[in-house]
């Protein structure tokens, strides 16, 4: 395997005054514009979701808004490398993915019904997918290889940004009653960004030809993200397993095609624990899934058993992405035996967050100070991924086959949507079997619903702290 040339040059991490200073600067706000906007739609419609149930029904459904919207975001994830940075050019793409995107929160402003709703969020997801994943790709075209590390914590640190503006648009709107308002606030950014694309980005990246879709694998693994939303919605427990093993199959035909297919959606290697990147990947993944179910569930367990408004709900469900974006800006520039200690504590700071999620999330009284461990675990569980992921995703970047780097660019959003979805059927499979509330039911089954959760999703960091101890070495040595 021919892996990728441009490392980065050793000797002293650049400071962020190279990233955020010139050219790079207004560079920086571009591609940060559209991770921006996706993580405050996230931030919002989290915050929203109470208020839109109430209004329209479709609780069995909670969980499927967050699903649908993830499995649209993995094919504009797939398209906006492949077809749209090559086809049409950096300066063109953002627009275009913007424009997607605001459809799509035009028909979850409007919608009379959850599945109207869901139809706007999956359309949604496509502009979302695009828009998250091309800072990605533009990071390898617009900053030297030295700027990677920095780059992707520049990504991760809007997160913290958007987790102050969307639990603020969404608790606000929905505390006033006009919930639909909250997506018709989003036309502004959109508008923006657009503009901020077509200022500063280049009009062309380079002269590749775009290579062609790898329709079947993204097929099957559409329809393997359904099935498991599918199986966490089920009513009855059989269907709800027979939902879990299609999907499995369903995954199993995806790498069996993904293998023999010379169209691929991941780098050669992605499935090997003995390439590079499958490690970088299966990390990246099992840190995702313990955020997917955090932010999904937790505004709603603030609600019902601490007794917490919608925008009070919405602030504390951001302190995990508080606690992701101060780790992210602080270690993104640790090298060597730093950053190797840094790696192994980032499982284990995800581990102590879900152990103390499940202890005291359910012992809520209403009381503030109640709320001070759970504040306390959401910081710590945003901090252990926060401090791993910017250096997973720059590694990726550069050991990617030589050949493959824009494939590889793409795929370090597809693992996380692909972990975010599936976290997600996994954790609304969870609430559902264990009591998720329902007209007439008590706050017990909420309470053991919020305790099964996240001690079930105590496995993620476990089997990451698996792979990152023995490897956190070479990680260090290689920053």
């Amino acid at each position: 395997m021919t892996q990728n040339s441009s490392l980065p040059a050793p000797g002293a991490a650049p400071g962020w005054g190279e990233l955020l200073s010139g050219a790079n600067l207004l560079r920086s706000l571009a591609l940060s514009g559209g991770v921006t906007l996706h993580a405050v739609n996230l931030y919002i419609a989290t915050t929203i979701l109470p208020s839109v149930v109430r209004d329209i029904g479709g609780l069995d459904y909670y969980a499927w808004s967050t699903t649908v919207y993830v499995v649209a975001s993995i094919v504009g994830a797939a398209v906006s490398a492949r077809l749209l940075v090559v086809r049409v050019g950096p300066r063109a793409a953002y627009p275009m993915a913007a424009l997607v995107f605001a459809l799509g929160s035009l028909l979850c402003a409007t919608a009379p019904t959850m599945p109207m709703l869901l139809l706007g969020r999956f359309v949604q997801g496509l502009g979302g997918g695009m828009l998250v994943a091309l800072p990605y790709a533009m990071i390898r075209i617009v900053f030297e290889p030295r700027l990677w590390s920095r780059g992707m914590a520049m990504i991760s640190g809007m997160w913290g940004i958007s987790s102050l503006l969307g639990p603020a648009l969404g608790g606000v709107f929905a505390e006033l009653g006009m919930w639909r308002a909250a997506f018709w606030s989003l036309i502004p950014i959109i508008a923006l960004l657009s503009l901020a694309a077509v200022l500063v980005l280049p009009r062309r990246s380079d002269d590749s030809v775009p290579a062609p879709l790898p329709g079947p694998q993204l097929l099957w693994l559409t329809v393997a993200v359904l099935a498991a939303s599918w199986a966490s919605v089920a009513h009855h427990l059989h269907w709800s397993f027979a939902g879990v093993g299609i999907a499995g199959l369903l995954l199993a035909l995806m790498l069996h095609t993904e293998r023999r297919s010379r169209q691929r959606l991941f780098p050669r290697g992605s499935f090997q624990l003995s390439s590079p990147l499958g490690p970088l990947y299966a990390m990246s993944a099992l840190l995702a899934v313990t955020v997917t179910c955090t932010e999904i569930f937790v505004p709603l367990f603030l609600q019902e058993m601490h007794g917490r408004s919608p925008l009070q709900a919405g602030y504390i469900a951001a302190m995990m992405s508080v606690g992701w974006t101060l780790a992210a800006l602080t270690t993104s520039g640790f090298q060597h035996r730093r950053l190797t200690r840094a790696l192994r504590a980032a499982p284990l700071l995800s581990l102590a967050s879900m152990a103390g999620l499940a202890l005291t999330m359910p012992a809520g009284d209403g009381s503030w100070i109640a709320l001070v461990p759970v504040c306390l675990a959401l910081v710590i569980g945003g901090a252990g991924v926060g401090t791993a992921y910017p250096h997973l995703g720059a590694r990726v970047l550069q050991v990617a086959p030589a050949d493959e780097e824009d494939v590889a660019a793409a795929s370090i959003m597809t693992v996380q949507l692909c972990a975010t979805a599936f976290g997600a059927a996994l954790a609304g499979l969870v609430v559902n079997l264990t009591g998720q509330p329902e007209a007439g039911q008590g706050l017990a089954d909420v309470a053991g619903a919020a305790r099964w959760l996240f001690a079930i999703f105590m496995a993620a960091p476990l089997a990451c702290l698996a792979l990152m101890w023995p490897r956190a070495p070479q990680l260090g040595e290689a920053a």
